[in-house]
């Protein structure tokens, strides 16, 4: 008996020392270390059980598998009892590691399943993009007639915001009202973020609302909501209410915050915001310092975009694409393809979004041979898989450039179905290029794709009347006419003294458009004395030829345009925002204008920037 005793007594010191050397190096690995976890090492009595709980987070949180594995295999080699506990964590290890499937072997195993246990094992599959299993496994918790908890309704609200499940969300928001769970803070702001994802904007606030307790998280997601459904206006006014009530700057709400101005091209006020971070300290986040270059390129300043690009800490490829992206949305195709290069230097590898990007430069310059080599160079040396978006560039590429059989040739072999973008790309350059067949073709899919898309019928129509072929012309007008197919309203606005000024095609209610309007016809009749003519065929209005006159001379952006010459000092840049693509004629009277009157006007349409100085656009006609 005594022997017994002494053996087991030496295998468990043989186990011991066995984990306290494998604890003792993880330990003296470990970077950062809590006060708390280096209390609790100097107080443990050093077990074999608390030795591999302690190696199991350690795994967890730095994220080593194989350390991970080690740990279970020791567990088992020595016939360690696996208790609840010590499952938990390594469904947690295993999961943080993404090894989902492990986690699931362990959970299937267990005895005995505590509500941590289901809990731990649905974030597991909700922290791993498998919000199908998260929503069976709760499920299955429920037809077992488990308890679940507040963790258990926000980690399956997490699942439906990742699916952006709203059926199943109204669900759950029954579920937890039910439960009397709704007022809970974690709850809640799952809630209201899957409702925001889903577009249920309203639904978001009223949950918002109705919460009695709210926490910084609470505010955020309610803020990223706000600009996730492109109601930016109200993020900034959500923004404001958040301050009055004493809520802390953090990361989140100041990359909503630039990103709802990136969006109004709200350039004072983004200005303002990228003050803050740099007060708070928040620019070292990536998330945030990509925000502020995006905020900058779409405000129409590439130069400050650039500036805060390079005064980023650690960029990642996130910030490199965003730089990139707004490079090209600007023209600038040398700087694209030189940033390309450098940041393949540092060791930085380009991804999907790097390649659309090159692309697209390539495209917005004409550059076809070097856009087909950037097509080649993305399989060949960083395997990254073409996918529509970059089929979609090349089309542009190839129509832009005249080589629009070339580019339909692409779209029949192509591994994906055409797109509406590909066939208007098509369109488009058959009507630049005067290739009736083809444009035949493009039409005929656009009209099944896009039937309410007024501009395809009006690009036929003007393809047709090029080759004199008038009855098909008036089959075309005919047909839009009968379709009552609406042109999108054009807006533009110009932000002048930290206020937004927005107007429409004809406007009539800003407070000063009578001096608008006269001052847009003097500056008319000053541009008509270097050649300028209205265009009418840009004019999408079923209307006579005087009347079309009339809708051109009072574009929007030619009336945001007048008030900027108002109202803005000499020296200033006229940056002019607009929902739409700029048509041919308010881009040939910017270029006049921009030479007239000396200024530099920047226009960022829907499709990219122009920049308008001295008579030029930096589009180079390529737009």
């Amino acid at each position: 008996m005594k022997t017994v005793s002494s053996y087991k007594k030496r295998l468990s010191d043989k186990v011991n020392l066995h984990f306290r050397c494998f604890s003792v190096r993880a330990y003296a690995a470990e970077p950062e270390r809590t006060i708390q976890e280096d209390r609790l090492w100097k107080e443990t009595k050093a077990t074999p059980l608390t030795n591999l709980h302690y190696l199991l987070q350690f795994c967890a949180r730095s994220r080593e598998p194989m350390k991970g594995k080690a740990c279970h295999a020791q567990l088992i080699h020595f016939g360690l009892k696996a208790d609840t506990l010590t499952c938990n964590m390594l469904i947690n290890m295993y999961s943080k590691c993404g090894l989902i499937d492990f986690s699931r072997k362990v959970f299937d195993k267990m005895p005995q399943r505590s509500l941590v246990s289901w809990n731990t094992m649905i974030a597991a599959y909700t922290q791993n993009m498998d919000e199908q299993n998260a929503l069976t496994l709760f499920l299955e918790l429920q037809r077992e007639g488990n308890p679940f908890s507040e963790f258990t309704i926000s980690s399956i609200l997490c699942a439906c915001a990742a699916k952006n499940d709203a059926f199943a969300c109204k669900q759950l928001h029954a579920f937890a009202m039910k439960a009397a769970m709704d007022a809970n803070g974690f709850v809640g702001t799952a809630l209201l973020d899957v409702y925001a994802k889903s577009g249920l904007i309203q639904d978001a606030n009223s949950v918002f609302e109705g919460m009695s307790e709210r926490s910084a998280v609470t505010w955020s997601s309610m803020m990223a909501g706000y600009v996730q459904n492109e109601l930016y206006e109200q993020a900034l006014v959500f923004f404001t209410r958040s301050q009055a009530v004493g809520l802390e700057y953090n990361q989140f709400t100041m990359s909503s915050v630039i990103c709802a101005c990136a969006g109004l091209a709200a350039f004072i006020e983004g200005r303002q915001a990228h003050a803050v971070v740099c007060k708070t300290g928040f620019r070292s986040n990536n998330f945030v310092a990509s925000s502020i270059v995006d905020m900058y390129a779409k405000c129409g300043s590439v130069k400050e975009a650039y500036i805060a690009f390079l005064d980023a800490e650690g960029k990642n490829v996130v910030l490199w694409n965003v730089m990139i992206s707004g490079f090209a949305k600007h023209s600038h195709s040398l700087e694209v393809m030189i940033l390309f290069e450098k940041m393949q230097q540092i060791g930085m590898r380009p991804d999907e979004v790097t390649y659309i990007s090159v692309l697209s430069a390539s495209s917005h310059m004409g550059l076809v041979d070097i856009g087909r080599s950037y097509f080649n160079l993305m399989t060949r040396e960083h395997n990254v898989s073409p996918n529509v978006l970059h089929y979609s560039c090349l089309v542009d590429i190839l129509g832009r450039a005249g080589l629009i059989h070339e580019a339909y040739e692409l779209i029949q072999n192509m591994p994906f179905a055409a797109t509406a973008s590909m066939w208007g790309s098509v369109l488009a350059s058959c009507n630049i290029h005067g290739n009736l067949k083809l444009a035949e073709i493009a039409a005929k899919n656009l009209f099944e794709m896009e039937p309410d898309n007024a501009g395809n019928y009006v690009l036929l129509s003007n393809l047709y009347a090029a080759n004199k072929n008038w009855k098909e012309v008036a089959k075309a007008r005919k047909l839009l006419k009968e379709k009552e197919v609406k042109k999108e309203t054009g807006k533009s606005w110009i932000e002048i003294k930290d206020k937004v000024h927005i107007f429409m095609v004809g406007e009539r209610n800003h407070p000063r458009i009578a001096d608008i309007y006269l001052e847009l016809d003097n500056l008319l009749e000053e541009i008509k004395k270097l050649g300028y003519k209205a265009e009418t065929d840009y004019d999408l209005h079923d209307v006579d030829e005087s009347r079309k006159q009339e809708l051109l001379r009072h574009h929007s952006e030619k009336l945001a345009l007048t008030y900027g010459l108002m109202c803005l000092p000499l020296n200033a840049p006229i940056r002019i925002m607009k929902n739409l693509r700029i048509c041919g004629d308010c881009h040939s009277f910017m270029k006049l204008a921009s030479s007239m009157t000396g200024r530099e006007i920047i226009v960022r349409d829907v499709n990219r920037f122009h920049h308008f100085r001295d008579g030029c656009c930096s589009c180079g006609e390529f737009w």
